[in-house]
């Protein structure tokens, strides 16, 4: 491998930038601390790609939006999301579509908590109509890690709260894997919006299998 036959010196940034990858799932050309690694990668896609076809990924760069990721060749190492983090993830994405068609693509897409609720609000889910403060906080903390957005006010929970959204959000569910999700939640949502169903716990503990990784 290439690798091997460089400095120690790039061999640190190239270690850097695969754990990150490895780690978070995405590098923002955009997001100051994952800037230089993309950057790095795009130089040096080559290595990297030989790299990660060595261990079981596809290196999947998406210089349009200044997102490098990386795929499970075999459909392992998945992230596991809980049934009310797998909503939430959809809804954000859906309104990352909307925002996007009505910005250019240079200006960053910034909703509020009050718009997240809101579009939970339409599913009418009658056991548990609204989001609470702690799955609020504990989802958008997870989605963070995985660089699909950063909240610009410290405490989410405000109606007012702003969080920004990076495009890894459009990637981290294909259009595909959209539909299966909402087929196999179709029943699951049919029965909470008619109130069939009062065990909100069960709802939370209750998971899908996201392709981040």
């Amino acid at each position: 491998m290439q690798i091997l036959k460089q400095s120690p010196a790039y061999k640190e940034k190239f270690r850097l930038a695969v754990n990150k990858l490895l780690h978070v799932c995405f590098l923002l050309k955009k997001k100051e601390d994952t800037r230089n690694d993309y950057f790095f990668v795009l130089q040096n896609r080559a290595t990297f790609q030989e790299y990660f076809d060595l261990m079981g990924y596809d290196l999947v760069l998406h210089e349009s939006t200044g997102v490098i990721a990386i795929t499970n060749q075999f459909g392992s190492g998945r992230l596991r999301l809980k049934k009310i983090e797998t909503i939430l993830l959809l809804l954000i994405r859906l309104l990352y579509g909307e925002k996007r068609k009505e910005l250019s693509m240079t200006s960053e897409v910034i909703i509020t908590t009050e718009e997240i609720q809101n579009k939970y609000g339409t599913l009418k889910i009658t056991s548990k109509p609204n989001l609470d403060k702690t799955t609020l906080k504990d989802t958008i903390r997870l989605f963070r890690k995985y660089n699909l957005l950063q909240n610009l006010t410290t405490d989410v929970t405000l109606s007012s709260a702003q969080i920004k959204l990076y495009p890894s959000i459009f990637f981290a569910v294909s259009v595909d894997e959209i539909a299966r999700l909402l087929e196999e939640s179709e029943d699951r949502l049919q029965r909470l919006s008619s109130g069939g169903d009062n065990n909100d716990e069960e709802m939370d503990e209750e998971s899908n299998e996201n392709p981040l990784n």
